[in-house]
């Protein structure tokens, strides 16, 4: 019963703030060192002084960290954005796009003879393809 007596409202709000920005804070930890170890104008000794510093002093690496090279983290991630969007497009277009005229005519043809399409149809598609 004191455990309960001792902890009211203020201190569960304060226990809630010091969580979120615990976890704040290990988010940024990890944003911080993934943006070192993805970063291509970065050479194996500046990541690895980086790190060191960050993991030595952590408060003040990270913050050394954003104001030297948050620039660089948003251009990292708008090229990792551009990028997986480049490959999305290229698989759907890959996948959506019939691979040449005669793959084409072929379906055409599967689907003239599940009588699916009649054969005028077909013949008109395949002219249309044709030309």
């Amino acid at each position: 019963m004191t455990l309960a007596s001792e902890f009211g409202t203020g201190q569960v709000f304060w226990s809630f703030l010091w969580l979120f920005l615990w976890i704040i804070w290990i988010w940024m930890l990890v944003v911080v060192f993934t943006d070192i170890f993805r970063s291509q104008d970065l050479s194996g000794w500046a990541k690895a002084l980086w790190t060191i510093f960050v993991l030595l002093l952590p408060y003040l690496g990270v913050l050394v960290y954003l104001i030297a090279r948050g620039h660089k983290m948003n251009e990292h991630a708008m090229q990792q954005a551009q990028a997986q969007d480049a490959q999305m497009r290229e698989y759907v277009q890959s996948v959506a796009a019939p691979s040449s005229t005669a793959d084409e005519i072929q379906r055409l043809h599967e689907l003239q003879k599940s009588g699916a399409i009649t054969p005028e149809e077909f013949q008109q598609a395949k002219v249309k393809l044709l030309t």
